[in-house]
């Protein structure tokens, strides 16, 4: 089936996830970003996903609406196999409204960011009442944003028996706590990166004065020129 899909070898995390999650245990994976996770859990999720019933059956929390975005394309492309499968994405930044009519005609699979989706289940327009699966993507992130709160509420609306998955690209105390709380007895499986595969970056810090940030920034920039250049903002 997964070859059929396009897939002709599974990642170190699909391989040894893959078969925890269709036998039904809660799973902690830790593996860096762009390990192929998405398809980890997200096989094993379409597997139980009943079409006929347009309630919720499983519930994905990802920290970004991007991420967001990205997962739902994912678990689309991988269920094109299983006919009249909706996948509804649930995120802030956008209006509600037409996030509430997409609900009231149905969905199986609810991806959201914790914020939007916690917002629509205080307005009584998101019933978790029957998912069994749940997954929290790029845990460590959702907490290192303030989401805990969100995500334990959250959680509080779903059933008990659930399957939990909590995949992470690190595990903190944090990620601990929450697993011990919300899990029951989950394989952690933990993909290590041989140092010959890791990237040979340079690391360089600037201790700098506040009001001094933009105007070092632009120095750096001149300074050092790349064919490309990343910056990361705190926010939009």
């Amino acid at each position: 089936a997964i070859e059929a899909l396009g897939f002709k070898a599974l990642t170190p995390i699909q391989a040894q996830c893959l078969p925890l999650l269709r036998k039904g245990l809660d799973v902690i994976g830790q593996s860096q970003t762009g390990s192929g996770k998405t398809l980890a859990f997200a096989l094993p999720l379409l597997e139980k996903i009943e079409t006929k019933n347009k309630t919720p059956q499983a519930l994905v929390l990802c920290p970004t609406r991007e991420l967001c975005d990205q997962v739902a394309r994912t678990v689309r492309s991988l269920a094109r196999f299983k006919k009249d499968l909706l996948v509804t994405t649930i995120v802030g930044g956008q209006p509600a409204y037409h996030q509430i009519k997409t609900l009231s005609h149905g969905t199986q699979i609810v991806v959201g960011t914790p914020g939007r989706v916690g917002d629509l289940i205080q307005r009584g327009k998101l019933d978790l009442s029957q998912v069994h699966s749940v997954v929290l993507d790029e845990a460590d992130r959702m907490l290192d944003m303030g989401f805990r709160d969100a995500i334990e509420s959250i959680l509080g609306f779903t059933p008990a028996k659930r399957q939990t998955a909590l995949f992470s690209a690190t595990f903190p105390s944090t990620i601990e706590s929450l697993s011990k709380r919300f899990q029951k007895s989950p394989v952690k499986i933990a993909i290590e990166v041989p140092d010959s595969e890791k990237p040979k970056i340079e690391e360089f810090a600037y201790c700098i004065a506040e009001a001094n940030r933009l105007t070092t920034l632009t120095r750096i920039l001149v300074e050092n020129a790349h064919e490309s250049v990343l910056v990361f903002c705190n926010l939009k």
